[in-house]
């Protein structure tokens, strides 16, 4: 079991973590939160998403429990802690060599933390958030976060910010526990372009080493040389070549974080102080090359004006799109409209329907441009669904224009000498290439 907990940057870490053991051979388990379009993205077996039947099972033995626990006097797991407990079934049944365990809230107080025996600890950058819940600073918010520590077991850290790091390090020195900073300046970003980033990180272990990692945003550098860094401890219980590292990196699969949806299309769930600068950053970086259009939204328990003037002090966009999302916690799109505008933005377009505003989003971009969808998980996961109905759309126009190309005698000599293959593989195998949003060849 690895443990990552942190502010920003877990759920990457563990996806760099999972690929690289994956490429590595071994099998893996991978628990995150939240879910962008199906809940079942929460639990990966081999960066698959579980099946219906699996969850279902999963939560049928884990009502049990609950049930019981009820029945004994005790309380109901909450809604977190029944999909961590599921989680745990699920992994176990499945038999898998490694987990890798995202915290949800916090860490001294998270139920991942009735984990036993973690191999490593992994906490990622720190930030105000939550703070309703893990206290007002950034030196109380690591407290909470250093709460996954384990005596004697290694924890690997980022030491940007000194005040998270000495609050870190003075826990594992407490426990006993081996620490081991990581910090950007054992980086450097050698090109940074839409395809991606490569950089170099430079320690005795890895002697300057190249490594590519296929995101466009460099907070992404630090969050994959935090799981570098892991591997390298771990060098004595893992069996990891150099060569399965570096693919590993390099094949990286994450949700949501800047990720690149579409040509041109770029979604991140920037939702706090620390994300938003970190998008911010990454925006700077391509206005340079070319006009760019703003998908926004946020929920009402997100500082929303501070995240736009933020955006607008350092970002010309062409066009800002607003919208509506997260249910009960939705914010009306004019009150964001009213801020953009008061914040410098010259061309600000209110559309509630996230489908519409998408679709105006993208209308905007035009061929010469990028489009950025920030403000909140529930934006992306929209976004995500929006295009994914699309495809499957196009798709079955698609069918509805097949025509065969053979005649019958054609066809049958192109199937006895093997030259076509069934149909309905072509088409499953289409299907899944379109789920998973690669193209296929």
């Amino acid at each position: 079991m690895i443990h990552v907990a942190g502010t920003n940057g877990k759920g990457s870490t563990c996806a760099f973590l999972t690929s690289v053991l994956r490429e590595a051979g071994y099998s893996c388990g991978l628990f995150t939160s939240p879910h962008l379009v199906e809940i079942n993205e929460r639990f990966q077996i081999n960066e698959v998403n579980i099946d219906n039947d699996t969850f279902l099972k999963a939560f049928e033995k884990v009502k049990v429990l609950a049930d019981e626990l009820v029945a004994e006097g005790s309380y109901h797991p909450t809604y977190f802690e029944m999909l961590f407990l599921m989680g745990m079934v699920i992994f176990a049944d499945a038999g898998v060599d490694y987990v890798t365990l995202e915290t949800g809230l916090g860490g001294r107080m998270d139920a991942t933390t009735a984990v036993e025996n973690p191999v490593a600890c992994v906490i990622t950058s720190i930030s105000l958030d939550h703070m309703q819940y893990l206290g007002d600073t950034v030196a109380k918010i690591a407290g909470e976060k250093a709460g996954i520590i384990v005596p004697g077991v290694p924890v690997i850290y980022d030491g940007n910010d000194p005040d998270a790091a000495e609050v870190i390090r003075a826990r594992a020195e407490e426990l006993g526990s081996p620490a081991y900073e990581v910090k950007r300046s054992d980086t450097e970003v050698l090109r940074n372009t839409s395809a991606g980033i490569d950089f170099a990180f430079r320690n005795e272990y890895y002697k300057d080493m190249v490594f590519s990692i296929p995101f466009i945003a460099k907070y992404q550098v630090m969050n994959s040389a935090l799981a570098l860094k892991t591997i390298e401890v771990l060098q004595n219980v893992i069996s990891v070549s150099m060569d399965q590292i570096h693919v590993g990196i390099a094949g990286t699969r994450w949700q949501g974080r800047m990720e690149t949806v579409l040509p041109g299309v770029i979604v991140d769930g920037a939702h706090n102080e620390d994300g938003v600068e970190k998008f911010v950053e990454t925006a700077e970086h391509f206005q340079k090359e070319c006009p760019l259009t703003l998908l926004f939204s946020a929920v009402d328990d997100k500082d929303y004006t501070d995240m736009i003037h933020t955006i607008c002090s350092r970002i010309t966009f062409r066009h800002v799109v607003v919208t509506s999302v997260g249910g009960y916690r939705k914010v009306p799109a004019e009150r964001f409209a009213k801020l953009f505008t008061e914040a410098g933005a010259s061309s600000v377009e209110v559309v509630e329907d996230v489908e519409k505003a998408f679709g105006r989003a993208l209308e905007v971009k035009g061929d010469d441009g990028m489009l950025f969808c920030v403000g909140s998980l529930y934006l992306v996961g929209e976004i995500k669904d929006v295009i994914r109905r699309i495809r499957m759309i196009d798709y079955e126009e698609e069918l509805k224009k097949f025509e065969p190309c053979l005649d019958v005698a054609d066809a049958e000599g192109a199937i006895y000498e093997r030259e076509l293959t069934d149909i309905l593989d072509i088409l499953q195998e289409v299907l899944r290439e379109a789920k998973s949003g690669r193209r296929v060849k």
